[in-house]
């Protein structure tokens, strides 16, 4: 039995609702209306109104600790006025390192209330990449639970200065943050305490996963917080009923502010799971009695791949929320599971526009409807290829894409709801304007490049094909490295993989191959029949790396640098490798003398 959980009384209303389309976008906006009109109210004052109306009602829950409404401002409260103690103001940095649980929130809640930015870091993180992140922050100030103190201590060699550390939790190092809150006042704070903040303050800093680099430090103000959490709220049409369960980490966009401030925006609870697990997913969701769950990633197609469970169908979910669902497992994901509805997204946490996929068509990543088109502009522009640069016509300006092209998407900057959307960068400018393509389609023209590549149909529905570096191409022909995936994961005994392209000595493009993660029901033989089945010639994988497993983030985005790095070379890489033979179309081991016949063009591809 778990401990710590709030069981939820009957309460009225249906649990499996589904409002109208129409209906779900009227309450977004209504919900984010008065985002503009009230500069001064930030989201902990959403948390305050409703702590005075429904106290005792849970705001969040896990395992180990859980917050009602009323506990929880009142500890946002002593967060605000311990970091007040502190002489934390505007433009002041809080680091924040702690494992998923409702503290988490409360933290940065509270922090950021008063002014201060606290910059949500990844606990997985280690060694210079951790201090990189502690750097580029300039904090201060890091709180840090005990479990995160090894952490810290092995990259404090590495960091350019080391900011006063508030423990919470058992041990000798730093400062007693536990003693320190508990002597802070929990009642609401006067406006005098509060001081002059408002949405327009950097509230967050939160980091891009890495995956080509490392992390960029996002600025996120509180305007954003309150607009993902109404947004969302409306959309999937939060209620003081619903729970929602987050596996994900507290230190990135969706997990840490989009699902938390979504249900608490509504009056609704979130469960917050310390990880994602297939094999406790399904009696957290019952046991907690939870009707949403927000995913990401790979997350659905691990619960897919997870042995059957009798509680899979037995649940009171109404909603799957989130964004990668690819559309090759929709459907099967909802049938076993039994999900009435699923609301798939796109965003990204340094974005200044999303698409959501309300009606629920499979493999879209959504739209904009007409009546939001002229306040939040997107479109796709074409691109080279090779270069990822973007294509431009005699008039020097860029050229859109027709439907079912495939380019970059792309969002007007602008100010907030006025025909475009904030682009409030990083903390670094020059990684800002990387990210800022001018003189689009007017001179004097602002976008924020996306970098994902995307097609959109006649309806205006969009899809994701790829991102822009990770398509490559080969033969002439452009190759999305998705699509190749996709046809790979349907291979019988193929239980993981990461398709990218390597280069080939002596050939133009990228050579396309596929690292693998397979059971014994794998069949190199078949794996080739299936796919010459699959994908047109050019798509195939040429080379093939078998892996123990892939490197991941926690949200699942694969870490291609070191495969593409290391290649094929067998000198290199110690796993298996093996080339399509490009007269028998079957696959042969590589050694050093075919790397060497590869290398000295002796083997055309």
């Amino acid at each position: 039995m778990k401990a710590g959980a709030v069981q939820r009384a009957t309460e009225s209303g249906d649990p499996r609702r589904r409002p109208s389309a129409t209906k779900a976008w009227l309450k977004a906006i209504e919900l984010t209306s008065r985002i503009e009109a009230e500069p001064q109210r930030l989201f902990a004052d959403v948390v305050e109104e409703w702590a005075k109306r429904q106290p005792e009602r849970p705001a969040l829950l896990s395992d180990r600790q859980s917050f009602t409404y009323g506990e929880l401002s009142a500890r946002i409260s002593q967060y605000a006025r311990w970091a007040r103690s502190l002489g934390v103001r505007a433009g002041d940095t809080v680091g924040l390192m702690m494992p998923n649980r409702p503290e988490y929130v409360a933290c940065w809640l509270g922090i950021s209330s008063v002014g201060g930015t606290v910059a949500l870091i990844n606990t997985r993180l280690v060694g210079r990449s951790l201090a990189h992140c502690i750097d580029v922050a300039r904090a201060d100030h890091i709180v840090l639970a005990a479990d995160c103190m090894s952490a810290f201590e092995a990259a404090r060699p590495h960091l350019d200065r080391v900011p006063q550390i508030w423990r919470l939790g058992p041990g000798s190092a730093g400062a007693d943050l536990d003693a320190a809150l508990a002597a802070a006042d929990p009642r609401p704070l006067s406006s005098v305490e509060r001081g002059d903040v408002t949405i327009n303050e950097r509230a967050l800093l939160i980091y891009t996963s890495g995956t080509t680099g490392l992390p960029k430090a996002v600025n996120v103000s509180h305007r954003r917080i309150l607009s993902w959490g109404g947004w969302f709220a409306g959309l999937t049409d939060a209620s003081v009923h619903d729970r929602l369960y987050d596996c994900l980490p507290l230190h990135h966009s969706v997990g840490g502010v989009v699902a938390p401030c979504s249900m608490l925006r509504a009056g609704g609870s979130v469960v917050i799971a310390e990880k994602f697990s297939a094999e406790d997913f399904w009696d957290d969701i019952m046991y907690f009695d939870c009707t949403v769950f927000q995913y990401i990633g790979e997350l659905c197609r691990y619960l897919l791949n997870a042995p059957a469970s009798g509680l899979e169908v037995g649940h009171g979910l109404r909603l799957a929320v989130g964004n990668g669902l690819r559309g090759d497992i929709w459907e099967a994901f909802a049938k076993r599971f039994a999900i009435p509805q699923i609301l798939e997204f796109y965003a990204a946490t340094e974005g200044n526009f999303s698409l959501f996929n309300f009606e629920g068509r499979p493999g879209a990543i959504g739209r904009i409807p007409p009546l939001l088109a002229h306040r939040f502009p997107a479109s796709i522009v074409k691109v080279d290829a090779d270069s990822g640069s973007p294509v431009r016509g005699d008039d020097g300006l860029c050229v859109a894409c027709t439907h079912g092209e495939v380019g970059e998407a792309i969002g007007r900057i602008g100010i907030a709801d006025r025909g475009g959307g904030p682009f409030e960068g990083y903390t670094e400018p020059a990684e800002t304007e990387k990210k800022i393509l001018r003189n689009v389609f007017a001179e004097g023209d602002a976008w924020f490049r996306t970098g994902d590549l995307m097609l959109r149909d006649q309806q205006g529905y969009f899809y994701f094909v790829d991102r822009v570096g990770d398509t490559f191409r080969w033969k002439g022909e452009n190759v999305a490295t998705s699509e190749v995936n996709d046809a790979i994961m349907d291979c019988p005994g193929v239980l993981d993989a990461s398709t990218y392209g390597a280069a080939v000595p002596g050939a133009d493009g990228r050579a396309g191959m596929a690292a693998l993660v397979v059971d014994q029901r794998f069949d190199l033989g078949m794996f080739a029949e299936h796919l010459s089945r699959r994908l047109p010639v050019y798509a195939i994988p040429v080379f093939v790396r078998f892996c123990a497993e892939l490197d991941a983030t926690e949200t699942f985005k694969r870490n291609k640098q070191r495969l593409i790095r290391e290649g094929f070379d067998p000198s290199v890489v110690s796993d298996r490798l093996f080339l399509r033979d490009p007269a028998t179309r079957a696959y042969r081991s590589i050694d050093r003398a075919v790397y060497a016949r590869v290398a000295e063009g002796g083997i055309r591809f």
